[in-house]
């Protein structure tokens, strides 16, 4: 069995930041109830090397591994914080680098965090559309959480855990029938080639 590769990427900008703790709870969620590899990327520990590009042909090194990562994983996290009722504008130049050739019905699971119950539309508004655009699909559950959904940098919302399980089952079931769609091409392949 193949170990898969599930990267998570917060776009706040913050530290200590309840984006990356939300990121960082599902990623361990689907590692715990899948036992795939997870890598946790911090926009705000690579911006000095993905703020240096100003497009996909001045990536250096250092931003390189970073997209690589994404743009390689089977599964993508994606959260933000949100910033005047849409995703940060580090994530946005983040999917500005990547190849888009890549994400071709890549399951994606999203997350974000806010100030008020009111912004939690910006999933569906803005996240959406942009892996729409990436030709990405997208998990139907999202979680979105406000700041009184934590606890010391924790979650400790039973509803944003539930919410947490639903998104795990449902990535969890797309890698399985990603899985099974490669191995099937792979076969009608092998079977042409014969």
């Amino acid at each position: 069995m193949t170990t898969l590769s599930i990267v998570g990427i917060s776009g706040s900008l913050s530290n200590p930041s309840r984006t990356t703790v939300l990121v960082d709870t599902i990623l361990k969620a689907v590692a715990n109830r899948g036992g795939h590899k997870t890598n946790l990327l911090k926009v705000s520990d690579s911006a000095p090397a993905l703020f240096a590009a100003t497009s996909p042909a001045d990536v250096g090194k250092d931003a390189r591994q970073f997209l690589d990562l994404i743009e390689g994983a089977d599964l993508l996290v994606v959260g933000t914080p949100v910033y005047r009722a849409s995703y940060t504008g580090a994530l946005k130049h983040v999917f500005d680098l990547v190849d888009h050739r890549r994400f071709g019905s890549k399951p994606v699971a999203l997350a974000a965090t806010g100030g008020s119950p009111l912004h939690g539309l910006v999933i569906e508004h803005q996240l959406r559309p942009l892996f729409g655009f990436l030709n990405a699909l997208t998990l139907p559950t999202s979680v979105y959480a406000v700041e009184g959904d934590f606890s010391n940098y924790a979650i400790s919302s039973a509803a944003i855990h539930e919410r947490i399980e639903r998104v795990v089952a449902e990535a969890l079931t797309q890698l399985t029938r990603s899985r099974a769609e490669r191995l099937n091409a792979r076969s009608a392949a092998t079977a042409a080639v014969a």
